[in-house]
């Protein structure tokens, strides 16, 4: 039985599908005027390893995460690069796409744009207007309602007496209530825009997302996820856009995954403590990464630092080492009982830290198959690269991962000098010649490689 946390109802629930057998899943993507950073790479990941964990249970999972790709943000940088903005958000959305099939995430069923999606927006907005949940303020801009909604604040907690208490004083004029927000802004001269009944302009944010999940998925559909940030206003907005509009409940289960922070202080561009995921690939790999973030459970602070990356990178190569012997590890069944234990992790709120707990169980008990070679060492081997799968990792090759070549270029010597110094180191020891046996290992020590003597002979990894 998966269970999860919905934000909606703040507490942990049994998923129950719309239509059994059948998922339909919306998540927030990127605005492309930039690089992706971790916060984004969180999101990739998590949403990622939940579709691939519902595809587990043999849920028919229809995955739909969008494009942001007209916005202030996008329209500023364009004009500040002297660049067109469609040049500019294509540039990014294939940097996106890099970033994110570096880190193993499956590209979605679906990734609407909203430039694409203009005539669905129009729509939506047109049928807010014509049940009076929206209005064209003097300035030209439409304005949704948020007063005519009853419901507002039901997925963020917020009480709307609060937050119209708290609102700015210097609200726009054009505005009916401070708390009511753009659905269509009238075009300026030097920006795109494009036609509509109230005039030359472009879309707000939030009405993207609604008109694009609702024509992909339908007025009412399974799970609507993004990160902790969005819970409001942009999918509270989400919810007034879209029932008001259909008539009909929006989503039945909201998941948020957490912030990322760096050495416990939230990560963004104003603390300077801001990281992409181009600027981490340059020392961890992507595998790496992605390890760490799967280290934290999806609804908890993600803590960047060096230090928690480099025990994602030593968990990695335990595991790999474990995997050594059994390259490709051919299908020989799974162990039920550890099969059972990861799906019962994965199953209480897709908890990943205890899913890798299971797994570093079963490469202890495959390491001692392996010594004690009583015939379990290959199931135990293909259990454990069945069930990483299903989170994304320990998918190459073990030794060649262990010895650098997985992901990328690795600085430092190739393996034919390895291999050349672990033969002279070898012969040195046939010689009993044991300082510079001890020579050698030193000097392969200092390049960063890791010798394990057994009675099998040596192995070696990067370190």
């Amino acid at each position: 039985m998966l269970k999860l946390f919905n934000s909606l109802t703040r507490k942990k629930e049994e998923f129950v599908p719309l239509q059994p057998g059948k998922v339909r899943m919306y998540v927030c993507g990127m605005t492309v005027y930039d690089l992706c950073h971790l916060g984004h790479a969180r999101v990739l990941v998590v949403f990622d390893v939940i579709v691939r964990h519902l595809r587990s249970l043999g849920y028919d999972v229809t995955y739909v995460r969008n494009i942001t790709d007209i916005d202030d943000k996008i329209i500023a940088r364009a004009q500040e690069n002297g660049e067109d903005i469609h040049a500019l958000t294509r540039r990014f959305i294939q940097a996106m796409h890099e970033d994110a099939a570096a880190l193993g995430v499956l590209p979605p069923d679906a990734e609407p744009r909203a430039t694409e999606s203009m005539d669905t927006i129009i729509r939506m907005i047109g049928k807010l207007v014509e049940r009076g949940y929206a209005y064209q303020g003097e300035n030209g801009d439409v304005f949704y309602a948020v007063g005519k909604f009853d419901g507002y604040g039901q997925l963020s907690g917020k009480r709307v007496e609060e937050l119209r208490v708290g609102a700015r004083v210097d609200v726009e004029q054009a505005k009916r209530d401070p708390l009511d927000f753009v659905l269509w802004k009238s075009a300026k001269a030097g920006e795109p825009g494009w036609p509509s009944p109230w005039g030359e302009g472009r879309p707000g944010w939030h009405i993207e997302c609604s008109a694009m999940s609702t024509a992909c998925l339908g007025n009412h559909f399974d799970i609507h996820g993004g990160g902790m940030d969005l819970q409001f206003p942009h999918h509270e907005n989400e919810i007034a856009q879209s029932e008001a509009a259909t008539g009909e409940h929006f989503v039945n289960y909201w998941i948020h995954n957490g912030f990322v922070q760096v050495d416990e202080e939230k990560m963004s561009k104003s603390l300077g403590n801001f990281f992409t995921v181009r600027e981490i690939l340059q020392r961890y790999r992507p595998e790496e990464i992605r390890y760490f973030i799967l280290s934290s459970h999806y609804r908890s602070p993600l803590n960047y630092s060096d230090d928690n990356l480099d025990k994602a990178r030593g968990a990695l190569q335990r595991l790999y080492t474990a995997l050594r012997e059994f390259p490709g590890t051919a299908d020989a069944g799974l162990d039920t009982d550890y099969e059972q234990r990861f799906q019962a992790a994965m199953n209480d709120d897709f908890n990943t830290p205890e899913a890798l707990a299971v797994l570093f169980d079963l490469a202890r008990t495959l390491n001692r198959a392996r010594e004690q070679q009583d015939g379990s060492a290959a199931r135990l081997a293909h259990t454990l690269s069945q069930l990483a799968g299903r989170l994304g990792i320990l998918q190459a090759d073990p030794a060649a991962w262990l010895h650098g070549h997985s992901d990328a270029a690795v600085e430092g010597p190739d393996d034919a000098d390895i291999e050349a110094l672990i033969a002279r180191r070898e012969q040195a020891r046939s010689d009993r010649d044991w300082a510079e046996a001890d020579r050698i290992r030193d000097e392969l020590t200092g390049l960063g490689i890791v010798l394990e003597d057994s009675g099998g002979g040596t192995r070696w990894r990067r370190e």
